[in-house]
């Protein structure tokens, strides 16, 4: 083969590689510069008579509510990692390390809440153990206490950081699965407790994964918005998210310059969390632990009283994390009227659903999510594997570059990234047509789930050898030949498995389709978003149901497409 020939394909991959890097700048990082150029006007960048001023930075730095809300939102992020990072690392030692009894089956139940938006679970607690809730009215009945309040920052923080261990969780779990297990058998023949090898020879060696999941769960905690806004704002507590969401009620008219400023201050907040995530990525396997057998040869044994200590556990977690929340939504959505001294059983009912059927809007809410979920699902696998080849085997410059393009999205909270296509959309003429349309929505929900997606797709792409690939292009076939003969035949079974993941992405999104959503354009998360402020408490109950079946499905298929639900 002559050396033409040979460079051939490498000439391809430049070219191919800058192009795909040139198209996610220009989506990703204009809504972010968009962000950014109106933070520094005195009015919305759209009106001619906006010129450049500091004082929306003024405004805000001087605020004592925005203040409050950067405190708040601190505290409730470092107190959901508090919360996450200990019994996520607990549960993937219980999971990966140990015999634990039913095991295999537990783990795609302990990632229930992970799957599910924050909205539908903050609004499972409410019904569930809220001061009028299911569980609660029956304590109270029964013990003739209250034990609790969740709509304080505690409570938050507590059910914020329940819901996000299973992002522990995966992350630790991973890296337990790797490790050999002469050093922990050790520990145990020389007579220490199961819990004493946890903590003084697993602990120490999993410590990289750990700190990266407690980045990851503070990084989440600064974007989350719907506990704060379901169990928080009806005590007056007031996050970042959604301050942003409220400040045009403070002023009576849209800010954007405001908005636009709190927004940054988030980026600021974030990025460097997500620049500390793509460090521990990259220096993984020098933390690799190093054993005589490479392997874990047998689990670590609970004996008798250790599985009932470990089960308890367990149990406990997933009634708290799981049951609650989604047994209260599953009997709200079926009965129109509670409280003390009602038998549920004689007010049953299905309008709520009838009502959804009746009403356009809802209807056309679950209809649009369906589609996006589903079609629009598809479609983001094949943009997202045309971005994973481009960064397949990519060590360079060009490389790194595509990670952070990858990974800056996470440092938005999918609010502001609905907020900044609703401007780009609205604002960029050969656009406008299209902002009333699903594609807004589609392009938004592309961005928000673009580092989870390559995540997946990369993870499948890893299937093939590179003698395979070289193969290919020995023997003369172009750099798309090689991809559409090789690669894709290879990775079809993992792409087919990946949609099954990404349309639950899609599914449990709600966040992103604040400022986008309008007629014709409704999915469930947004509506149930906008209902709370009616108060129509029957029809978001009905919307929640649906979304946790819709979700089951998507899970159940993934599950059976065999798709990969942990590292």
């Amino acid at each position: 083969m002559s050396s033409t020939a040979r460079l051939q394909p490498r000439a391809e991959m430049r070219g191919y590689r800058l192009a795909v890097i040139a198209a996610l700048v220009l989506f990703v990082m204009t809504p972010v510069g968009l962000i950014i150029y109106q933070s520094f006007l005195d009015a919305p960048f759209f009106d001619k008579t906006s010129r450049f001023s500091l004082e929306a930075y003024d405004y805000v730095v001087t605020d004592p509510e925005f203040w409050s809300a950067f405190g708040t939102t601190a505290i409730f992020a470092f107190g959901m990692v508090a919360v996450a990072v200990p019994l996520g690392a607990l549960l993937a030692f219980l999971l990966t390390r140990t015999d634990l009894a039913g095991r295999r089956w537990l783990e795609p139940i302990v990632l229930v809440p992970m799957f599910l938006s924050s909205i539908v679970l903050a609004f499972g607690y409410s019904v569930a153990v809220g001061p009028s809730g299911f569980v609660s009215l029956w304590l109270k009945e029964t013990l003739g206490l209250r034990l609790w309040s969740i709509y304080s920052l505690g409570g938050m923080i507590l059910i914020g950081g329940l819901s996000h261990v299973p992002n522990v969780y995966l992350y630790v779990s991973s890296a337990m699965r790797s490790l050999p297990s002469d050093l922990e058998e050790a520990a145990r023949a020389s007579g220490a407790s199961i819990w004493r090898v946890s903590l003084d020879v697993t602990l120490p060696m999993v410590l990289p994964s750990l700190i990266f999941a407690a980045a990851l769960n503070l990084l989440l905690g600064f974007e989350t918005f719907g506990i704060p806004l379901v169990l928080g704002d009806p005590s007056g507590i007031v996050v970042l998210t959604t301050y942003i969401y409220k400040v045009n009620g403070i002023f009576g008219t849209p800010t954007y310059h405001v908005m636009a400023v709190v927004a940054v201050s988030l980026i600021l907040v974030t990025l460097p969390l997500v620049y500390v995530q793509r460090l521990l990525l990259r220096n993984a396997r020098r933390y690799a632990a190093v054993g005589g057998k490479g392997a874990r040869a047998a689990p670590l044994r609970l004996g008798a009283s250790g599985q009932l200590i470990a089960w308890g556990l367990i149990g406990l977690w997933l009634t708290v994390s799981v049951l609650m929340p989604i047994g209260g939504i599953s009997v709200r959505a079926f009965v129109n009227a509670w409280g003390e001294g009602v038998r549920l059983s004689d007010h049953l009912t299905v309008s709520h659903f009838a009502q959804l059927m009746e009403t356009p809007s809802l209807f056309r809410g679950i209809l649009n999510t369906l589609a996006l979920a589903v079609i629009g699902g598809a479609f983001a696998v094949a943009i997202y594997l045309m971005i994973g080849l481009a960064g397949h085997r990519n060590k360079g410059p060009s490389g790194a570059l595509l990670d952070y393009m990858v990974l800056l999205p996470r440092a938005l909270p999918g609010i502001i990234i609905g907020l900044a296509f609703f401007w780009v959309f609205l604002f960029v003429p050969f656009l406008t047509p299209l902002r009333p349309t699903l594609v807004s929505l589609f392009v938004a929900y592309l961005i928000v789930g673009l580092s989870y997606g390559l995540r997946i797709i990369q993870a499948t792409l890893l299937q093939v050898a590179p003698e395979l690939e070289e193969a290919a292009r020995t023997s003369g076939a172009s750099m798309a030949r090689s991809w559409r003969d090789v690669v894709v035949p290879i990775i079809r079974p993992g792409l087919v498995g990946a949609w099954s993941l990404i349309m639950i992405v899609f599914l449990r999104e709600y966040a992103t389709g604040i400022y986008l959503m309008g007629v014709g354009t409704e999915v469930m998360g947004t509506l149930m978003v906008s209902l709370l402020t009616s108060g129509a408490m029957d029809q978001i109950a009905a919307l929640a149901f649906l979304s946790i079946i819709f979700t089951a499905a998507g899970l159940g298929l993934a599950l059976r497409l065999g798709a990969r639900i942990h590292d």
